[in-house]
């Protein structure tokens, strides 16, 4: 049963299309940019942008671990920016 924290499923679309668009522009990259490191192309990054095309999770945690933030924060159950959890045998380098 839904609680009043819980929006739903478009709302939550165009939340996380809009978080990860203000992450990529404060850090002053372009969708082309981030499409390469998510291994995807830059209308397809775009279509998440605007909403027009779910990311699948696995790019949901690409683009979390390079913005070192938590996936609460990019699926907006949380507005507080926690950094990407890391294990000592999970370490990413991203190269910008």
């Amino acid at each position: 049963m839904p609680t009043q924290n819980h929006k739903p499923f478009i709302d939550r679309v165009s939340f996380y299309a809009k978080r990860i668009r203000d992450l990529r522009e404060d850090s002053d990259m372009t969708q082309n940019e981030i499409a390469k490191i998510i291994h995807v192309g830059q209308r397809t990054y775009s279509d998440y942008e605007l909403g027009n095309t779910r990311i699948p999770i696995d790019s949901l945690i690409m683009l979390a671990e390079f913005y070192d933030v938590d996936m609460n924060y990019i699926c907006g159950l949380d507005d507080q920016r926690r950094p990407f959890p890391r294990s000592k045998s999970r370490k990413t380098d991203f190269k910008r």
